[in-house]
């Protein structure tokens, strides 16, 4: 009996959907926000954050569930575990903390910043805009600020502050998968 072509097994899908899924959180996180914040002014950067997030925690969202449809489950007893594949292999009880956690963690979160935390930074911006045209002055220039400007300046920074802090969430529990899965190649 011939074994299945790797082409029919969930594993390179896995492993493909965990390297697009931290290569991206990398990549945004530490490169393509920093370079961009440096290069571009203000408003431009708003415009270019404001179209790459729904990609961006679009991605988070869906790579947990990817990971999830695709766990490769062991056939054969892997380091004394034997573990179904798929949804089956993640909610196992020996997964609960090593599989079940970090890839919840990321889907939770990635979905916290797409569904609600995104379409509020959006609305608070359009209403610093609104602002701004009002005052006269920017919203990131140097104080003093208009009462609703710095109401508006605040509830920004504190969105935004919730949303980082998120995003850091997501790439740990991310890399706490990585250790997780790399055990089972070891």
């Amino acid at each position: 009996m011939s074994e299945r072509p790797i082409f029919y097994s969930p594993a390179p899908y896995h492993i493909l959907s965990y390297g697009t899924l931290l290569g991206t959180q990398v990549f945004h996180t530490f490169i393509n926000s920093v370079a961009s914040f440096k290069v571009l002014e203000r408003p431009q950067f708003a415009i270019l954050q404001r179209e790459v997030f729904p990609y961006y925690f679009g991605i988070q969202t869906a790579a947990p569930v990817l990971l999830a449809l695709t766990y490769p489950g062991t056939t054969r007893i892997l380091k004394g575990i034997d573990v179904p594949s798929s949804l089956a292999g993640v909610f196992d009880s020996s997964n609960r903390w090593g599989v079940l956690l970090p890839l919840g963690t990321v889907l939770a979160t990635g979905l916290v910043n797409l569904a609600y935390l995104l379409p509020e930074t959006n609305k608070i911006t359009a209403l610093r805009r609104q602002q701004e045209k009002k005052d006269g002055k920017a919203s990131y220039d140097a104080p003093p600020h208009s009462k609703d400007m710095a109401a508006l300046n605040k509830k920004f920074g504190q969105l935004h502050g919730i949303s980082s802090l998120l995003n850091i969430v997501t790439l740990v529990a991310t890399v706490a998968y990585g250790f997780n899965l790399s055990y089972r190649l070891e």
